[in-house]
């Protein structure tokens, strides 16, 4: 058991230091401890990573992708910030709360926090710069609330979970609305202290008026998420399905009504969809394979029976988390969940953690990575959008990190807080 976690791991950590891809740093460190630490046939790592790929609820992912890249270039996520700033214009540091709520709105959309970052970030990060905000704040806080587009759904990690973990995206994504709010709320709040201390953006005054105008040109904007999430809650259509129905409605709404897609704008979003799903697809069938090892190799049951020798659930539940944020900072999120979920569900479902519960937890956790160095991919999407160092960006995002881990921390030990939708108001569900 100990040669073959320390050749798998040694692998995967030496290939990723020396800057493997990590899709292939998994493949490659796979096949290597199965080499020389096993007997198991080479043959069940192919036949688990093509057996995994086809599944029908991943096949909502490239059509989330697409549905928010059409939605980007048709004009909608521009509304939802005309629409947010109508709302809020008139709050000591508005723009930077428009730009949280703009996320917020755009999250419902998308499913991809670093797809938030580049459609919200790249309007609103210029202009808090011209209001006076410090560039690197208003950047960190655009990367941090780019995280909300993998909490509220629809959220990609949501799908990958619940087809790993075997349970309901559906109830996942019903889950996942009360925390993706908490966030935001909790990040608007970082803002306001923060723009009030330093005197950041200019206010405007409240006009109903101005509001509802607004609302009257964004409505076509602000209904993709109520066909989406009332259809799949209604029972109407699947999780897939729905985002099948956002790409047509983007297209229609963007073609149509607000006039601003053409053949060159779609072409353009159907070709970064290809690109990004290619290369989710390659890391999501090796991370598979890769999960498919661990399990045969019986290192969850390891690391099950090692965390339950502790005999305070709160203990194992805080080293969990902890555990969780420190992989964030190292591994994107998507191979995280599929590579801890078979090793982690099975310890959490023995305390009495809802797998729904725990998809939350798993998913907040690794999006705090979003924003974590070294890794911290949403770091490095608005420093390309605002041309600010991730040194810099880093150096102001703290708070929002610290904002986020107490949050987290409610929403670990409070379950009624993301469960409350699903019918569990239950305040404690954690047993020894």
């Amino acid at each position: 058991m100990l040669p073959t976690i320390l050749t798998l791991f040694g692998c995967l950590f030496f290939l990723m230091l020396i800057g493997v891809p990590i899709g292939v740093a998994l493949g490659a460190s796979t096949i290597i401890s199965m080499y020389f630490t096993t007997t198991i046939s080479m043959t069940t790592i192919p036949a688990a990573c093509f057996g995994g790929l086809n599944s029908f609820p991943l096949m909502a992912i490239p059509f989330f992708i697409l549905a928010g890249n059409l939605m980007s270039s048709g004009g909608i996520s521009r509304r939802l910030l005309d629409f947010a700033a109508a709302l809020v214009g008139h709050i000591r540091g508005s723009l930077g709360m428009v730009t949280v709520l703009a996320s917020m709105f755009f999250a419902a959309i998308s499913g991809s926090a670093p797809a938030t970052v580049t459609a919200i970030g790249s309007i609103t990060i210029p202009e808090m710069d011209k209001e006076g905000y410090n560039k690197a704040y208003a950047t960190a806080l655009s990367a941090s609330s780019g995280t909300i587009g993998v909490i509220i759904p629809p959220s990609i990690p949501f799908v990958i979970y619940g087809v790993v973990a075997g349970c309901s995206i559906t109830d996942l994504f019903l889950a996942g609305i009360i925390p993706g709010i908490v966030i935001g709320l909790g990040l608007m709040l970082i803002n306001y202290f923060t723009s009030k201390k330093h005197g950041y953006g200019t206010l405007t005054k409240f006009s109903p008026k101005g509001a509802l105008l607004q609302l009257k040109d964004s409505i076509w904007a602000l209904l993709v998420p109520v066909i989406i999430l009332g259809g799949i809650y209604s029972g109407i259509f699947t999780p897939t399905e729905s985002a099948v129905v956002g790409i047509v409605y983007s297209l229609i709404i963007g073609i149509f009504v607000y006039k601003e897609l053409n053949w060159k704008s779609i072409w353009g979003a159907f070709r970064d969809t290809v690109l990004i799903n290619g290369q989710t697809t390659f890391l999501v069938g090796l991370s598979l394979g890769f999960a498919r090892y661990l399990t045969m190799a019986q290192v969850p049951a390891a690391v099950s029976k090692g965390l339950l020798s502790f005999d305070n659930p709160i203990v194992i539940i805080l080293l969990i988390n902890l555990f969780l944020l420190i992989v964030g900072c190292f591994i994107d999120n998507i191979s995280s969940c599929v590579i801890l979920t078979p090793m982690l569900l099975p310890i959490v479902v023995a305390l009495g953690v809802s797998p729904v519960h725990f998809g939350i937890i798993m998913t907040v956790n690794l999006a705090i990575g979003f924003i974590t160095p070294p890794y911290g991919a949403n770091l490095f999407f608005a420093s390309a959008i605002a041309n600010v160092s991730v040194g810099k960006i880093a150096a102001k995002v703290w708070p929002m990190i610290i904002v986020m881990v107490v949050i987290l921390m409610l929403l670990t030990f409070v379950p009624a807080i993301s469960m409350g939708l699903l019918g569990d108001t239950s305040l404690w569900t954690f047993h020894g």
